[in-house]
């Protein structure tokens, strides 16, 4: 059965009627989040796809350093499109901005005749050399990256020196494709002209976390027993890493404060999903503080999240620099509330104050702790949001992705 997602994009015509585009995606890994929006793109008769891979780090165990733990993908990473492996130096460490050091793409760049490079991300290495060699063969450059003016903390210095850098790389893209409206904006404040910037949003598998939640809604009550939760009270979720620009301690913070000042007849509970450098910390702080209603649930895979998410009432995201939040689209796929600070990327895109959530000041723990007793303990307003999530979610998936891809094609080449 097709996805939503691609049973929008049916009779779509194509951009080039003679033949597709051949489009050549370099990124660092397999990424779980991208797999879904490869297959469907590799799927349109317009766009002849094949990722090149630098690594292979994800496909078996890894140790990922913001989880702090090994990891390991229980969803399809390589199904359902045409893939290659890059050779290279460091393609099983810690990938950064030098690591892995890839090589061979400009040959393979020349022997299948590709048109176009897509290029996730700019700042590395190995993706400049690749920008470099496809405009030495005259292919068109399109780039994607996550970069926000919050996403980093910028000195003056900086913040000129990566003017000095954009002046530069817009003479080698053609295209830029931006996840969503802070990311745009970034761009544009770069010098970047906004007729070269095109939406490709950054979206999950929608239909995989509504399908999956749907089903879980039948095991609730087995789910509750087995996590020790009594009936009635409200759940509050927190599901990422355990690391300091999440700021998973202001929503401990913010739920103290919360239990103390809102009357709850029935106190919410607050599931922490996740795991990294501040879980001990935290686990002692909620312990110091008599805090029996938080749990720590440790890290959960991508099976495993849409039960918690249908289990929970609000899901929260309180990061001081987040470049996008995915984790907040799975939860509004699930048909949930929301609440984020507004630096986290996806707020000004999918989170509108009072109808599906609700966005406050980043580090605010007040403003936190408000918006959730404005929303644990009203469940019918949760209800109501929730159910603003799931429409506002439905327009932000691998259709948009798709076509975003195309109108950068057909303006590269036009």
């Amino acid at each position: 059965m097709p996805t939503a997602a691609a049973a929008r994009l049916d009779g779509m015509p194509p951009p080039m009627a003679d033949r597709a585009y051949r489009v050549a995606y370099l990124v660092t890994h397999p990424i779980q989040y991208q797999a879904p929006m490869l297959r469907l793109i590799a799927a349109q008769p317009d766009i002849d796809l094949t990722v090149f891979f630098q690594s292979d780090l994800s496909l078996g165990s890894y140790e990922d350093e913001g989880f702090g733990r090994a990891v390991k993908w229980d969803v399809p990473l390589l199904e359902g499109y045409r893939h290659e492996f890059l050779p290279g130096f460091w393609r099983q460490g810690p990938i950064g901005a030098r690591k892995p050091l890839s090589f061979g793409l400009g040959r393979r760049l020349r022997r299948s005749r590709f048109d176009a490079l897509w290029v996730h991300g700019y700042a590395r290495i190995t993706n400049l050399a690749a920008i470099l060699c496809a405009k030495a063969h005259g292919l068109k450059v399109l780039v994607r990256d996550e970069a926000t003016l919050f996403s980093a903390d910028r000195s003056g210095t900086q913040r000129a020196a990566k003017r000095a850098f954009f002046a530069i790389l817009s003479r080698l893209c053609d295209a830029y494709l931006a996840i969503g409206s802070a990311n745009r904006d970034y761009y544009l404040s770069q010098g970047v002209p906004a007729r070269r910037i095109f939406d490709m949003p950054y979206c999950v598998d929608n239909d995989f976390f509504a399908r999956h939640a749907r089903e879980a809604a039948a095991r609730r009550q087995e789910l509750r027993r087995e996590l020790a939760l009594a009936d009635r009270r409200p759940v509050i979720l927190y599901a990422s890493k355990f690391e300091p620009r999440k700021r998973p301690q202001d929503l401990l913070d913010a739920y103290e404060r919360a239990l103390a000042a809102a009357g709850w007849a029935e106190p919410p509970y607050l599931l922490f999903v996740g795991d990294g450098e501040l879980r001990a910390q935290l686990e002692a702080s909620a312990r110091a503080r008599g805090l029996g209603g938080v749990r720590f649930l440790g890290f959960r895979n991508q099976g495993e999240l849409p039960a918690l998410y249908e289990l929970s009432d609000v899901f929260v995201l309180p990061s001081v620099r987040e470049p996008w939040g995915l984790v907040v689209n799975e939860a509004m796929a699930a048909g949930k509330a929301v609440i984020v600070s507004d630096r986290v990327g996806c707020a000004p895109d999918l989170v509108r104050n009072g109808v599906n959530g609700v966005v406050f000041p980043a580090g605010d723990v007040t403003a936190l702790a408000e918006a959730l007793r404005a929303t644990a303990g009203d469940p019918e307003r949760n209800a109501r949001m929730g159910e603003e999530s799931r429409k506002i979610i439905e327009r932000w998936s691998f259709a948009e992705d798709v076509a975003g891809l195309r109108q950068a094609l057909r303006a590269s080449f036009s």
